[in-house]
């Protein structure tokens, strides 16, 4: 064996056996269900109105949903990366459609609004966000992941090859939750784009109360969302497929009525697409958004993970579309600066 061959080969099985030692505490890969063989439906919707769209996305599966729930809490969860710019945050529209399907099928007795924000208190991006209007007109309560139980689970870190300890909401973890996925279509600058999936694995980590990026932060403050992104390209990626099966929406939505480009999640500009996309297998969603956006699939490399691993339904010719074409709504998102930095994971270590 060569030296390269052989250097090669150690760090592969190094890579494996912390994967391994990351994962297995927490059977990481137990929730995921063989899908690659089976056809799934996506619905996609188009229109003026944020919340009609949703309403009208998620009304096809209105049997199948309220089975599911049962008598679980059900777990809105938002995309609120910054507390203070609407563009990069699920707008209120889109989950007071969902909230009115939910009444629809009369499932609005147990229902939480739940996140973690990244750049601030969560509450006060509710607050911005006006959420608070939603709590005067539905049963429902605005939590923040933040001041709730959480458990420990492990990530990988591509600098030293170790598990790293995180903290993650329980609530999101726990089997009691539906979780539901109100997404914003938006690209990133370290994985392409950020949708059904990221929304959750990714609002999982939580920080001290009085964390801020801004120059208020409380002296000693943590926030742990920083190692679930594995310092790197490569880390990100692994760590968003490892954790997908614990962290992963029961029902996925997301609104493109206006998605964000270029250097997202933050600091992308507006694209007028006014399209929403909703389904109960979130990587076949997932999968019809990046389409929708004019993304190359195989450029992304968590989705890919999951489609390698089965996790659901990647192959369009197995996605049965309700509603819209895509081909009648299929931009092309301008990606981020650093477009050729993040590719690096396609590339051997």
């Amino acid at each position: 064996m060569s030296f390269y061959d052989r250097r090669s080969f150690l760090k592969t099985t190094v890579l494996g056996g912390v994967a391994a030692a990351c994962i297995r505490p927490f059977d990481a890969f137990s929730s995921i269900v063989k899908m690659d063989q089976l056809s799934t439906r996506v619905a996609l919707t188009s229109g003026d109105n944020r919340a009609d769209l949703a309403f009208r996305a998620l009304k096809p599966f209105s049997e199948q949903i309220a089975k599911a729930i049962g008598k679980r809490r059900i777990v809105l969860k938002p995309n609120n990366v910054s507390i203070v710019n609407p563009l990069c945050a699920t707008h209120v529209d889109t989950l007071e459609g969902v909230l009115e399907f939910l009444k629809s099928i009369g499932k609005l007795e147990n229902v939480i609004i739940a996140e973690s924000a990244a750049g601030g208190p969560t509450l006060d991006g509710y607050s911005n966000y006006g959420y608070y209007r939603l709590v005067s007109k539905y049963p429902v309560k605005l939590v923040d992941l933040d001041q709730e139980p959480f458990d420990i689970l492990h990530v990988f870190n591509e600098k030293d090859f170790r598990p790293h300890p995180i903290r993650m909401s329980h609530i999101l973890l726990d089997p009691n939750s539906y979780i539901v996925s109100v997404a914003r279509m938006k690209t990133h600058d370290r994985v392409l784009a950020t949708l059904s999936l990221k929304n959750i694995v990714f609002g999982a980590p939580i920080k001290d109360k009085g964390f801020s990026w801004s120059a208020s932060r409380k002296p000693g403050a943590k926030n742990d969302k920083p190692i679930a992104h594995g310092s790197g390209f490569r880390g990100i990626n692994y760590n968003l497929y490892a954790l997908s099966g614990q962290l992963h929406p029961h029902l996925a939505l997301v609104d493109g009525f206006e998605g964000m480009e270029g250097n997202g999640p933050n600091d992308g500009t507006v694209v007028d697409h006014r399209v929403c996309v909703a389904g109960l297998d979130w990587l076949a969603v997932d999968r019809v958004a990046i389409e929708l956006m004019g993304i190359d699939f195989a450029k992304v490399g968590y989705l890919n993970f999951c489609a390698q691993a089965g996790s659901g339904v990647s192959d369009l010719n197995r996605i049965e579309l309700v509603g819209e074409k895509i081909n009648n709504h299929k931009r092309t998102y301008k990606l981020s600066d650093n477009i050729n930095d993040q590719l690096i994971w396609m590339n051997p270590v």
